[in-house]
């Protein structure tokens, strides 16, 4: 029905739990998913990730059938300063991520590009050196896992939440083999154009996440906002990008009765582009 390259992020019907989203999902016709592992934003997966946990997780996938394209997860701020206990904590949770990631068959693990807040713990250089350094220790012990690591930036509730930041970032990531995940909301939330990002990321893109967004709010529909995805996908296979992409429809602008139709819509919409 749709694109094989198109999944849909659990994130889009957080407000059920997983086994019923799943089901969802694989009802509207999706074949892959990105698997929502944020917490306060999607509880899919329990933040207390311990063996039983990623056991369970893992069944109710395989249940569903579905491809798992990326784990969307968090292991705190990765600008933040830490003591021992809390840089060991956050090494156990990393591990059961992508335990997950594994376990699941996902590709990648996506970490965030920083803190829940647009100003830096120490300063923007100190801040982006740091963060980039988490993410490509964090690709490494990915990689002992046979999984690759992404972080999706710019985000535009988080650190890089901009197109300097995002490509400052970038540019430190280069070599490491850190993904880089596009996500059209938020980069047109914050005012920035999509063209220009995909251009200062030619190459870099390993992921692309589709929602709609006007300046200062990530929240909308596939085509209730100012996002023009015929002029992104163009520029993005003019570019080589042969990757997937994930609806990610964690939108405030359709009741939850509304959302499986409005996902199938906006699905349809983006396999006629492509």
């Amino acid at each position: 029905m749709f694109n094989s390259r198109i999944g849909c992020s659990s994130i889009s019907f957080r407000h059920q739990d997983l086994p019923t989203a799943l089901r969802t999902i694989t009802g509207l016709g999706f074949r892959e998913i990105d698997l929502g592992a944020l917490p306060g934003v999607c509880n899919h997966v329990p933040y207390e990730l311990d063996a039983e946990a990623v056991k369970a997780v893992t069944a109710d996938v395989a249940v569903s059938g579905l491809r798992v394209r990326s784990v969307n997860g968090d292991v705190g701020d990765l600008n933040a300063v830490l003591d021992a206990g809390s840089r060991a904590a956050r090494e156990r949770h990393l591990d059961a991520l992508l335990t997950l990631t594994a376990n699941t068959g996902a590709k990648a693990l996506v970490l965030p590009c920083g803190a829940l807040s647009h100003d830096p713990v120490r300063s923007l250089e100190e801040d982006l050196d740091l963060v980039a350094a988490q993410l490509d220790q964090a690709g490494q012990r990915a990689a002992e896992f046979g999984v690759e690591l992404w972080t999706e930036s710019l985000h535009f509730l988080r650190f890089c939440w901009n197109l300097e930041r995002a490509e400052l970032l970038a540019e430190r990531l280069a070599g490491t083999g850190v993904g880089i995940v596009m996500d059209f909301s938020h980069i047109v939330a914050a005012g920035e154009d999509p063209l220009e990002y995909i251009g200062r990321h030619q190459g870099r893109i390993t992921h692309v996440h589709l929602r709609d967004a006007v300046p200062g709010n990530i929240n909308l529909s596939v085509g209730n906002g100012d996002a023009d995805f015929t002029a992104g996908l163009s520029a993005l296979a003019a570019g080589g990008y042969t990757g997937h992409f994930s609806l990610e429809l964690e939108t405030r602008d359709v009741t939850h009765d509304e959302r499986p139709a409005a996902a199938a819509k906006a699905a349809s919409f983006i396999t006629d582009l492509l």
